[in-house]
């Protein structure tokens, strides 16, 4: 049943099909607009409607190509005002997209006739993977990019290592051995992992994993917690930790979240990665739904992207702090999301995240909440942070980065810098606690 045709159900009214057949010379209805009762209302969770929309009451208009012709709908019960909310919901998500588009199109124009790399754009995965030989070959040293799996798709998954003293060049890891070379420091340096864009749709966090990673290079030997940070601990960024997923939001579906891995018994695809780690698998806040979009996998590290996570972290052995990059809510977190048990070290945990969220506010004045994850957003089991926590990793954080639900996952291009400046501030304080306080 159509969109038209739900509404003409609904009400009682005739739909614009229906009107176009009476009326000769009519073309199908095709123009909508919304109507909210007061400007900006929040029209469902997490979601404004944008400013320049006409308000005139809880009402939804189709306008033909003729102007007098209209169809009015009330939202009288919530069936019809579910209808409506939806509706609403897809056009502004539309005109997003079509924005974020252009952004796209226009910033690869510039960025070929000036041969730079825009940080302030959203990029493919392979302008990603591009980036990142470009990004070592200039880095005089200091960055090196490891293979630490493939994904279901048969696509490399790459981590950054930044830190000093690295002199091996380009390394494939496949056997735990290699991991004995992973630093000047030999397997026993203190190590940071950061990872971003574990959902595929969070493109703000991959976009932000750039600056991050060029704004470290830039300010070594400047600045000196950035220079004492990367002496005595090897950073790894992993850019895109979702890279099936990632490719497939560029190519088919935005809003996708999951891996693009297929299972056997069902012809759904993908599996919700932050549910497939050993964290209380398969427990509330997942689903076992393979057609959910939190479903938690036919087993644990069932996907080749976590596995990868969870060997390279185990094999390495010495990773003092873990932190997980997502959006958006604009929330700093860290264990437990499966138990409503505190975690042991919960008070100094608590005191990091007052201190890196009122760093990262004095940026640009952006306002994150912070705490456990079961209190602070919602119950999930099988998260990473809580598999790294209980790995015995006590500096184990996740971020919900920009913004609080008026552009959700589609983020404007030109929140780029500022989350990723703001960010990088709240970061910091987590590092330099973690170099500060060695355990």
């Amino acid at each position: 049943m159509t969109i038209e045709s739900k509404l003409s159900y609904l009400t009682g009214f005739p739909s614009a099909h229906q009107k176009t057949e009476r009326k000769e010379g009519l073309k199908k209805e095709n123009q909508k607009r919304v109507l909210a009762s007061e400007k900006n209302q929040l029209l469902s969770p997490g979601l404004l409607w944008p400013s320049n929309v006409p308000v005139l009451g809880l009402k939804y208009i189709l306008f033909s190509e003729k102007r007098d012709q209209v169809l009015r709908i009330t939202a009288s019960n919530e069936e019809q005002l579910a209808l409506v909310r939806s509706l609403q919901e897809q056009e502004h998500l539309n005109t997003l997209l079509d924005e974020e588009k252009k952004e796209m199109i226009l910033s690869r124009h510039k960025e070929r006739s000036s041969q730079t790399f825009n940080y302030a754009s959203y990029h493919t995965l392979e302008e990603i993977y591009t980036w990142m030989d470009t990004f070592v070959a200039s880095s005089s040293g200091l960055v090196n990019k490891l293979q630490i799996g493939t994904t279901s798709e048969n696509r490399p998954i790459f981590v950054l290592r930044v830190g000093i003293n690295w002199e091996l060049g380009y390394l494939h890891v496949d056997q735990p051995s290699n991991f004995q070379t992973f630093s000047a420091g030999g397997i026993n340096r203190p190590a940071i992992w950061i990872n971003f864009g574990i959902h595929a749709r969070e493109w703000i966090s991959p976009a932000t994993s750039l600056w991050f990673a060029n704004k470290l290079i830039n300010e070594y030997g400047k600045d000196t917690s950035v220079t004492s940070l990367l002496n005595t601990m090897d950073v790894y960024l992993e850019i895109v930790t979702n890279p099936d997923g990632f490719s497939f939001t560029h190519t088919n579906n935005r809003m996708w979240r999951k891996t693009r891995s297929r299972h056997a018994g069902t012809s759904c695809v993908g599996v919700d990665p932050n549910r497939n780690f050993d964290a209380n698998f398969g427990g509330p806040g997942a689903s076992g739904n393979p057609c959910s979009s939190t479903y938690y996998g036919p087993y644990v590290n069932s996907e080749k992207e976590v596995k990868a996570i969870v060997d390279f972290v185990k094999n390495h052995g010495n990773f003092k702090v873990f932190i997980d990059v997502h959006s958006y809510s604009q929330l700093l977190m860290f264990p437990y999301g499966y138990t409503a048990t505190k975690p042991k070290d919960y008070d100094e945990l608590m005191e990091i995240s007052k201190k890196s969220v009122t760093s990262l506010a004095s940026i640009h004045g952006t306002k994150y909440r912070y705490g456990p994850i079961l209190t602070t957003i919602y119950q999930s089991s099988g998260s990473s942070i809580d598999w790294a926590y209980d790995q015995g990793i006590k500096y184990a954080f996740c971020f919900e980065l920009r913004d609080t639900g008026r552009y959700g996952f589609i983020l404007p291009a030109n929140q780029i810098i500022p989350t990723a400046e703001e960010t990088y501030m709240g970061l910091m304080e987590i590092l330099n606690h973690a170099r500060q306080n060695p355990y």
